[in-house]
């Protein structure tokens, strides 16, 4: 799940929010299961349809509305302009999460340094989305940094190096400068891709079945949660930078997504057939923190030109100087660009904490994207694919050195449910737009320069967001229950009160081997991972009836994990290939008898059948 859940995946909106218009279902089944109407209709077929039946703004939004379903293939204009709002929606979470692990790396405000972390993040996120939606779980999902690994990161580089404050960096060079902050990355970029091994092993070999039976909603409320209230002390330094300019961007972002999200605003548009007219386009549903930013940093900049700001102020956005004329034009990310990454135990254990959340709320992500987007559940083997997959995107993110890992983002779903376009190749569009992005560096470069009260406010609602989706779990358990409150309440507060008292008093774990010193320093300062461990060991040892630990309402999320046939295959109308099966080789794949037995394959029956 990524920084924050903006977008709603429930019920869609009316079909006219989007602006793209749709055909009325003919209850003809596809691949997935869908009552699509579009098989392969030439573009002037769709606008003549459209004419016809103009734009059903009565309509509910259904999976029977979608305009094109997962395995349909929509013109290229129409990829292009779909894909590029998939492409916003990661492109704030990589800026926002790139600006802020650029400051514990040392990366002064002018370093075009900055612009290329950013570059480099939206770069790999379309790589691993290509290979997610092309031999992952195969689902309209889009790939990018995730707030999962936020806590381990700062532990990491606050427990392992001396705070840039406390650093000369006003008396060094820039090849002195250049080697502080590529020594830290290369401590994270090898932290995550040893860690996702951990991953990439529990998704080829099928455990991640075994890994969901410990994980309950009273053991993931905990972790999820202190992701976002271990970042607050974070989020607040940056806001109390202008508390003017960061409250303007906190409300402008709750007006948007929350207020207005359901006012459209008219935009041209244009068809063959229909020539120009106007469409009308949920901008502030769509939008929410771009508008936002994009706002807040016009007001920075009027301030600045007008003088109001004094020059001193965090809030000006010409602090920069002449960071975006010095940076490049273009520059190609690639594996070890800042070096050799370097291994650590203490990091590798810490960032652990990262993968296993990250684990659990995507196969959330998997279900709410195959829900709206009208596919059938996703079974075994996409589920361990798609594990798999983001296992090796986590290890690619370490070897490009985004300083970040990847997981599944949420936001795009809720675009599919405005849109109604669940193709994948919608998706696989916005990776490619992806990738040409982030060989743009001074795109990059430009918004890395965001003033940081901006970025502040931003996170203020992120984080708040991410705290809300971690008690979401809560729902499923029985809250007048003593032993659950305890559960609950205690990981929570050992996880935020521990770290802090360690953090204050540095050096305080003195073991007598410094190796097992760090881990245990890094280890007890990662708050979700603390927290979460504590939960995950009361719960499962604390007696307590799966009616009140909400383990009969969460295992029924997870029961349609094996609503597949003998041979692994879902049988639809007219006996189409399933949308989860890979885009080449099943007929040999099929032939296999022992590929039914490989918890990857399309054919998986399970350990256990016959």
């Amino acid at each position: 799940m990524p920084l924050t859940d903006l977008e709603s995946v429930g019920p869609e909106p009316p079909t006219d929010g989007s602006g793209v218009r749709f055909i009325p279902s003919s209850m003809k089944t596809n691949s997935c299961g869908l009552q699509s109407d579009y098989e392969g209709a030439s573009v002037d077929e769709e606008e003549a349809n459209d004419d016809e039946e103009g734009t059903n703004d009565d309509k509910e939004g259904t999976s029977g509305d979608l305009l094109y379903s997962v395995d349909d293939i929509p013109p290229w204009h129409t990829c292009c302009f779909l894909g590029l709002q998939h492409c916003l929606t990661i492109i704030t979470p990589a800026i926002a999460v790139s600006v802020l692990v650029s400051q514990f790396m040392c990366i002064s405000d002018t370093d075009p340094a900055r612009g290329q972390l950013v570059c480099t993040n939206i770069f790999v996120a379309g790589m691993i989305t290509l290979l997610q939606t092309t031999f992952g779980v195969r689902l309209p999902i889009v790939q990018g940094t995730s707030s999962s690994f936020l806590v381990p990161t700062i532990a990491i580089l606050t427990t392992s190096f001396p705070a840039c404050e406390n650093l000369p960096l006003a008396n060094m060079t820039a090849e002195e400068k250049q080697e502080v902050w590529q020594v830290r990355i290369r401590e994270v970029q090898g932290a995550i891709a040893v860690s996702a091994i951990f991953q990439i092993i529990i998704g080829f070999t099928g455990v991640v079945g075994l890994v969901i039976t410990w994980i309950t909603p009273l053991a993931l409320a905990p972790t999820v949660t202190l992701i976002g209230l271990s970042l607050f002390d974070v989020a607040i330094d940056k806001a109390s930078l202008h508390w003017g300019v960061s409250l303007l961007t906190m409300v402008l972002l709750i007006l948007f997504s929350q207020c207005m999200k359901d006012i459209s605003l008219p935009l041209p548009s244009y068809s063959r057939r229909s020539g120009f007219h106007t469409t009308w386009v949920h901008v502030f549903k769509l939008f929410p923190v771009v508008l936002s930013m994009l706002l807040s940093w016009g007001l920075c900049w009027v301030l600045t030109v007008a003088e109001v700001l004094p020059e001193d102020s965090k809030a000006r956005t010409d602090l920069a100087g002449g960071l975006i004329r010095d940076s490049q034009w273009f520059s190609i990310p690639y594996p070890c660009q800042w070096g050799v990454p370097r291994v650590s135990v203490a990091g590798v254990c810490g960032m652990l904490g990262g993968i296993l959340a990250s684990v659990i709320e995507s196969i959330s992500d998997y279900y709410a994207c195959a829900s709206i987007a009208g596919a059938p559940p996703p079974p075994t083997h996409a589920v361990n694919r798609g594990i798999c997959v983001e296992g090796v995107g986590c290890v690619l993110a370490g070897l490009w050195g985004t300083g970040n890992g990847t997981t599944s983002y949420s936001q795009n779903i809720g675009v599919i449910g405005v849109t109604k376009v669940s193709s994948r190749r919608v998706v696989q569009a916005a990776a490619v737009i992806m990738l040409l992005l982030g060989v743009f560096s001074k795109f990059g470069t430009v918004f890395a320069i965001i003033p940081e009260p901006v970025v502040g406010g931003m996170f203020c609602i992120m984080l708040s967001m991410v705290t809300a989706i971690g008690l979401s779990p809560l729902q499923y358990v029985d809250l007048d229950s003593s032993r659950n409150i305890f559960v609950v309440g205690f990981p929570l507060f050992f996880g935020l009160a521990f770290p802090k008292w360690l953090a204050n008093n540095p050096g305080i774990i003195a073991t007598g081997v410094p190796l097992l010193d760090q881990v245990l320093t890094v280890l007890l300062q990662t708050s979700m991972l603390l927290g979460g461990l504590l939960a995950l060991i009361l719960d499962n040892t604390l007696s307590g009836t799966p009616k009140e630990r909400g383990l009969d309402k969460w295992n029924a999320l997870f029961s349609s994990l094996e609503s597949i046939d003998d041979v692994g295959k879902i049988q639809v109308a007219g006996d189409k290939p399933s949308c989860y099966d890979l885009p080449i080789g099943m007929n040999a794949i099929r032939r296999a008898t022992w590929t039914r037995f490989f918890p990857i394959s399309p054919t998986f029956r399970g350990f256990f059948k016959r």
